[in-house]
């Protein structure tokens, strides 16, 4: 089967409406209408980058669905399996606006959307393992039981054609019916994943470790082949059968929407590994264009073009070649 798409990935993408003044979400007056979804991020964040992506879903017959099969056409995604259904409608969510980098309120309209209706009839073969890799996210499985099954069905194919995975648990509770659903299900599913990528925080609710290196080698024990913990401010650890580390955080001056970090992130890291380049160097990549996404307002704006990306990693290495010289210098 000749390769059609380098990733694939499919979820529920939201109208996201952004308040354009601080305060309680119920006081604001005006808001800027942007594109919400976690597995969308990622399928943006890798086609500006120059990949070949395809984003399954399915959005509702009304407008909000019209602005995702809008945004999709200008990022380059294809979305020839996107389903347009008439009987359900495109969720939306509030997002609130804060000036001191702190997490934004975010609120929800999503029970009942086309997207929860995700189903195993949403399924194709052929596209689905013409691809060379899937991206997974933990909110397309939190949305309906129908949409979980769709998840284990996808990863459970793509593995056994050979395919890599990737997968973010991206955790939203309020969306399972237990926590126990949630840790249960999750867990299964990253044990199908090559690539895992938690938080730290993630982590300890899935694997009940507080410690980066023991949440690691849960998964690892489990089937993945690299997990990377991501870590805030410190940067990430990362961990494979044989060797580990800490790659330190990009220094961000001024953080303006934390939301998208973590989908940043992992454009950074699957873009890397794709590529071939090692881990480390992956997980630096990561915590480049998550430090991107975080200076801007939107959860996919800050994410960088291939020129751009080239560009900041050029002067990366520039600004080490330096210091290497400078130091060579003193000796």
């Amino acid at each position: 089967m000749s390769t059609q798409l380098d990733v694939l990935t499919y979820g529920e993408a939201m109208a996201m409406f952004v308040a354009n003044e601080t305060g309680p979400l119920a006081s604001v007056g005006e808001f800027t209408k942007r594109i919400a979804g976690a597995d969308l991020n990622v399928a943006i964040g890798l086609s500006r980058l120059g990949f070949k992506v395809g984003w399954m879903s399915r959005v509702g017959r009304d407008s909000f669905g019209q602005y995702v099969l809008d945004t999709l056409a200008k990022e380059g995604i294809d979305a020839s399996h996107v389903t347009v259904d008439a009987r359900y409608p495109t969720g939306f969510q509030l997002k609130s606006k804060h000036d001191d980098g702190s997490d934004p309120a975010v609120e929800y309209f999503r029970k009942g959307s086309a997207a929860s209706h995700l189903s195993l009839d949403d399924y194709a073969a052929d596209y689905a393992l013409g691809a060379r890799h899937l991206h997974l996210t933990g909110v397309a499985p939190a949305i309906s039981a129908s949409s979980c099954e769709l998840a284990f069905h996808l990863a459970r194919e793509m593995r056994a054609a050979g395919k890599t995975i990737s997968f973010d648990p991206n955790l939203r509770p309020t969306l399972w019916p237990s926590r126990e659903a949630m840790v249960a299900s999750l867990n299964a599913l990253a044990a199908l994943a090559d690539w895992v990528l938690p938080g730290i925080g993630e982590g300890r609710t899935l694997t009940g470790f507080d410690q980066p290196e023991d949440i690691a080698r849960f998964y690892l024990d489990a089937g993945a082949r690299g997990v990377i913990v991501k870590l805030g401010a410190q940067g990430a650890y990362f961990r494979t059968g044989d060797h580990d580390g800490v790659i330190p955080a990009q220094p961000v001056a001024n953080v303006v929407d934390t939301v998208g970090a973590g989908d940043g992130f992992a454009v950074g890291v699957i873009s890397a590994l794709l590529e071939g380049l090692t881990l480390p160097a992956a997980v630096a990549r990561g915590n480049r264009i998550g430090a991107l996404a975080i200076q801007v307002s939107g959860d996919s704006e800050g994410l960088p073009i291939r020129t751009e990306l080239a560009r900041l990693e050029r002067l990366e290495r520039l600004g080490d070649s330096s210091e290497h010289a400078a130091t060579d210098a003193l000796v």
